[in-house]
């Protein structure tokens, strides 16, 4: 099956090249005055258990200016006799560690194929950034990444001596640098944009395979999690970009239910909230579908009412509206649709409200974040406490939901709707000419998603 469906796929973009990662960092380091040194450091590695790994993912912000993805790195940048120069501490070659983990770039593959002007090795990190600090007048440093950094930050701050009062030399004050390049990162290229595309259609098609394979009463929802998650693999993205949320009848009620070991039982709603992430960019994709391929009159009325509330939400993806205007929209035509089944009991206006409206009671989130780099991209939503206008090359996901978990003590759940939990998600592109949605390739109308569940059974 994967084979068949590996053949849908695109070819594989060509990466984010170094040249406009260099573009990146001269248009950050136009933000900066002279004296400046911009520190970015490596996550670090976790351990699952003992001496075993968790796959390893870099900071998104080392990732964005770099290109790199390996551990134990730091980049600094610094403002050299009006020069900026970049540098970059990596692991070293290591003939023995490499026969153990895998083979390294090393210092000489650093300087040769990633976008830096000098590499050099990390053990010579403590005394070379020390230096770079000396230099400095102003450290932009996000601290809590790497210990052995910040603490060679906050001494050299601290430092009082005959030099630095006889000279004025040294660095007087720490800023994190995060709000600057979030604000680039808020805006893709196109390059980002082919990346973030392969993400989605392989996601897209990894949620068709669970459709297809996963009707049924036997199913678990480990085994769809575990079809998804294997096309995302098969396909060559690295995995996925959060944790996979797959949850049957009453489990589709819980937001983020993680547990993902139920047996999705004959007439159950099935929610997967599942996406890939390729070379580092993000995919976040929510379908919600019946088990056994034919939705319930009831499961009808609630899911087309969440899918009308998303189309409502995407048509507001335009340039020059307000980030909250899809979640308005969203929301609006939720509330229209309960009041119409006679779940809500209050006006539309008195059904919104925040504090006693009924709408909050079926639907309790927001209905889009940005995404890029990180699932949950950076960016500030609200700047000045008003909600930011959209831009052409900002990507965010719509997701409006329902959620009628019986099991809440807070509610009365109607009965006729009881553990219906419903969530539709897409990624959305705002361009000039509207909104696109890069997870277009993946079904969401009942027709499309009735016509696929348990296909291949």
């Amino acid at each position: 099956m994967f084979a068949e469906m590996f053949t849908q796929l695109g070819d594989m973009p060509e990466p984010v090249s170094n040249a406009e990662i260099n573009d990146r960092q001269r248009a950050l380091f136009s933000k900066f005055d002279n004296g400046d040194l911009l520190i970015l450091c490596a996550s670090p590695e976790t351990i699952h258990s003992n001496d075993v790994h968790h796959p390893y993912r870099t900071q998104s912000n080392l990732l964005y200016l770099s290109g790199w993805t390996e551990p134990d790195a730091v980049m600094c940048s610094l403002n050299i006799n009006g020069k900026w120069e970049t540098h970059l501490f990596v692991q070293p070659k290591d003939t023995l560690k490499e026969i153990w983990e895998g083979r390294r770039p090393g210092v000489e593959g650093a300087v040769e194929n990633w976008p830096v002007d000098y590499a050099h090795s990390v053990d010579e990190l403590q005394a070379k950034l020390a230096d770079f600090i000396a230099q400095s007048s102003k450290i932009m440093h996000r601290m809590g990444i790497m210990p052995e950094v910040d603490e060679l930050v906050v001494k050299a701050i601290k430092k009082r001596d005959r030099a630095r009062q006889r000279y004025g030399t040294g660095p007087i004050s720490i800023e994190d640098p995060s709000n600057l390049i979030a604000e680039m990162r808020l805006i893709k290229s196109d390059s980002e944009i082919a990346q973030m595309k392969f993400a989605s259609d392989v996601s897209s098609l990894a949620h068709i395979a669970a459709m297809k394979h996963g009707g049924g009463n036997n199913a678990k929802e480990n085994q769809l999690q575990s079809l998804i998650e294997g096309f995302f693999r098969y396909a060559g993205t690295s995995g996925w970009s959060y944790p996979s949320i797959v949850g049957s009848g009453e489990n589709a009620t819980i937001l983020h239910y993680k547990q993902n070991e139920d047996y999705c039982k004959d007439g159950d709603v099935v929610l997967i909230d599942a996406g890939a992430e390729f070379r580092g960019y993000a995919a976040d994709i929510t379908r919600s579908w019946p088990n056994n391929g034919q939705f319930t009159d009831a499961q009808k009325e609630i899911y087309q009412i969440v899918l009308d509330a998303q189309i409502a939400a995407i048509d507001e993806c335009v340039v020059g509206n307000p980030y909250n205007a899809p979640h308005e929209a969203a929301r609006k035509v939720l509330a229209e649709g309960l009041i119409k089944l006679g779940v809500i009991t209050q006006s539309l206006e008195d059904s919104l409200d925040m504090t006693d409206g009924q709408l909050k009671d079926w639907y309790m989130h927001n209905t889009s974040h940005w995404i890029g780099l990180d699932v949950h991209d950076v960016g500030v939503y609200l700047p000045n406490g008003e909600p930011r206008l959209l831009e052409s090359g900002m990507c965010l996901t719509i997701e409006p939901g329902l959620y009628f978990g019986a099991w809440r003590p807070d509610v009365e759940c109607p009965e006729k709707y009881a553990n219906i939990g419903i969530r539709i998600e897409d990624d959305i592109l705002v361009t000039k000419d509207g909104p696109v949605v890069l997870t277009d390739m993946c079904p969401k109308t009942i027709a499309e998603i009735e016509s696929i569940v348990g296909s291949d059974k």
